[in-house]
């Protein structure tokens, strides 16, 4: 049933769809600008987006919301205090290790997840949708730890979600998605930038150390 608001004649699932795009927008640049409140915005953001997912039968999705709810608060936890004895959480790159366990855990999550779907839901493209929800959840725990690569994988995730949500008939999330490409890629410059200022700050304090401590022993 077609539930239509009174401000501006939109229906229900459009209010939804589009203050979820607003609340999306504005976390996903406040993570690009390293800032804390990127996690409080995306809790409201999921917790939008788990309704209008699952309305629109993209049941994948919509569990994802889930955790990325639980992601949310991880990310928020960590980045204020994951760093060195509990100090702020600073942006590092992923280490080998990161791949080799992240890559064969999202592809056998997509294979269990794309099957169960295919015989107990009436998603048209399960596959598919299992896989952007492995590799998204991949991407959201990189994001927590501030692993710069995190931004990568977005890029390649949204490369795909566009014409996904423009073939469900939600155009505000293609757009916003659309937007997250860019962002994806501010963030990716803005966080590398960052990595090099900590690098240096840290090589620099590292230098001073051992010439105060050779200073004292001579």
């Amino acid at each position: 049933m077609s539930i239509t608001l009174p401000l501006f004649g939109w229906e229900l699932w459009t209010w939804v769809e589009n203050v979820a795009v607003l609340f999306g927008l504005v976390s996903v640049y406040l993570s690009a600008k390293e800032r804390i409140a990127s996690w409080p915005t995306a809790m409201v953001n999921v917790g939008l987006y788990f309704f209008l997912f699952w309305h629109s039968k993209l049941y994948a999705d919509a569990v994802l919301q889930i955790v990325y709810l639980v992601l949310s608060v991880y990310g928020w936890y960590e980045w204020l205090y994951g760093g060195a004895e509990r100090s702020t959480l600073q942006v590092t790159h992923a280490k080998r290790v990161h791949w080799m366990v992240s890559v064969p855990l999202a592809a056998a999550f997509a294979i269990s997840l794309g099957y169960f779907m295919s015989t107990h839901t009436d998603s048209p493209v399960p596959y598919l949708d299992a896989s952007l929800t492995s590799v998204s959840l991949v991407a959201q725990w990189m994001m927590t730890r501030k692993l710069l690569e995190n931004w990568l994988v977005w890029i390649g995730v949204n490369l795909v979600y566009v014409p996904t949500f423009i073939s469900r008939g939600l155009p505000a999330t293609a757009v916003q998605y659309a937007v997250f490409l860019v962002l994806a890629g501010v963030g990716y410059v803005g966080w590398k930038k960052s990595l090099a200022v900590s690098s240096a700050t840290a090589t620099a304090t590292a230098t001073a150390t051992a010439t105060a401590t050779a200073t004292a022993t001579a």
